[in-house]
């Protein structure tokens, strides 16, 4: 007869067993309700009225969703540019009520972009949101619009809730920057900082990664690092502490910066993390997302309006997210313009 292994007791006080206390980092993630962060993130948005948006190309049923989800939701005021007909099958197909929307007829996913950025340029709307079209013709119509443009370089800004992590995450830039020089990254940091702020975060603590913690000449990323944390003592860069070069252990978790004996206002409890470029970038947002369960949406900063650049792969809780990323920048703006 087998003989049960002796660490699995067995009769009924098997049954009765209490299971062993979680440790702090599985507590967490068996706490992690992402229907309560949504929430949470949506009452940033109590009070404020809903904003008139563009919605460019919405040709597919999540974009065409996500963007009525927000609109339910009292974020934005939708106008829908794009090819009529086809809009209009994909809401009979997907019973989307469309009755009390506004459409603007456009041929292709490129007249769309052109339109969407010449309204926002012109102020008949206070946001542009990414619908079943490549970011990159979007962003060329975004561009191209002398009226979009500020004195700052466009930047992506995700913002995460991350099971494993106390408080959500901005990451910067992981959409548009694709190899940023120190000036881009300037103004990459500035555009979080601002956003941060917006979302209702005072001084957020920003870790600039690397793949060490140490000013190395072989690693640019550790000079660029160094640069923008003395620019931020000189008063280039404002409303934030900034540390780096960090590794991304050192920058999220306090017990690593310890053990490297990081002494440090930013280490260990970051707010913003900025990576070395897209690529890098790219790549951590999306192991947070599909290998810890982070719950993700974006925006971006630095032109006239903000852009939700969601993608073609985001659910109608992402996009909805992306659209109170707007609604709470374009309500800003319309105190300062930027």
């Amino acid at each position: 007869m087998m003989q049960q292994p002796p660490h699995m007791p067995t009769g009924p006080r098997a049954e009765t067993q209490a299971p062993a206390p979680l440790s702090g980092r599985a507590r967490l993630h068996a706490d992690f309700d992402p229907l309560k962060r949504l929430q949470a993130l949506l009452a940033l948005g109590q009070g404020l009225a809903p904003v008139r948006c563009a919605v460019v190309h919405p040709c597919d049923e999540a974009a065409l969703q996500g963007a009525m989800e927000a609109a339910r939701h009292g974020l934005i005021e939708p106008v829908l540019v794009g090819p009529q007909a086809r809009i209009r099958a994909l809401a009979q197909e997907a019973e989307i009520d469309l009755s009390a929307v506004e459409l603007m007829a456009c041929a292709h996913s490129h007249e769309a972009a052109q339109r969407a950025a010449a309204m926002a340029a012109a102020g008949a709307v206070e946001g542009l949101m990414k619908g079943s079209l490549h970011t990159d013709e979007l962003m060329a119509a975004v561009l191209a619009e002398h009226g979009l443009r500020t004195r700052r370089r466009l930047s992506h800004v995700f913002r995460f809730e991350v099971p494993l992590y106390d408080k959500p995450l901005l990451i910067t830039d992981a959409a548009l920057n694709i190899h940023p020089d120190l000036m881009d990254k300037v103004d990459i940091v500035q555009n979080a900082i601002d956003l941060s702020g917006m979302l209702g975060q005072s001084m957020p603590r920003v870790a600039i990664l690397s793949a060490v913690e140490t000013v190395n000449p072989a690693l640019p990323s550790t000079l660029d690092a160094a640069a923008l944390c003395k620019m931020a003592d000189r008063g280039q860069i404002t409303g934030a502490l900034l540390d780096g070069p960090l590794a991304f252990d050192n920058a999220i978790s306090p017990d690593a910066a310890r053990t490297k004996g990081i002494d440090s206002r930013v280490a260990g409890q970051a707010d913003i993390l900025v990576v070395p470029d897209l690529e890098s970038g790219n790549m951590l947002s999306k192991q947070l997302q599909y290998l810890a369960g982070a719950m993700g949406c974006g925006i971006v900063m630095g032109a006239r309006v903000p852009i939700a650049l969601t993608s073609r792969a985001d659910d109608a809780v992402s996009r909805v997210a992306s659209a109170l990323l707007l609604q709470r920048v374009a309500h800003h703006y319309r105190q300062q313009r930027p």
